[in-house]
């Protein structure tokens, strides 16, 4: 994912979580914020980074041609449904 908005424009990288109802996602090295954390059990206690939560609408997905940002666009043909990129047309592998 290529993050589109906001401070961390034009970062890249793997998505972590996804928050459909919610509208959210947190993508690898993106929106970096500092968390204190309290030493509990073999788990030692400081201030960590960790990613936070953005709007899905300020990423999107790699085109697998280019490696430029495309917008999703979805081919049903029979029973079979894919995501290619709008861009190039490429399709873009899932999980």
């Amino acid at each position: 994912m290529v993050v589109i908005a906001g401070r961390d424009k034009g970062k890249r990288g793997r998505v972590l979580a996804v928050a459909p109802d919610k509208g959210k996602i947190k993508v690898e090295g993106a929106a970096m914020i500092k968390r204190h954390q309290k030493a509990a059990g073999n788990r030692g206690g400081g201030i960590i980074d960790r990613e936070s939560w953005l709007s899905i609408s300020n990423v999107m997905i790699v085109d697998p041609q280019s490696g430029k940002p495309s917008r999703v666009r979805y081919q049903v043909e029979g029973d079979t449904k894919t995501r290619t990129a709008a861009a190039s047309g490429h399709t873009i592998e899932g999980k």
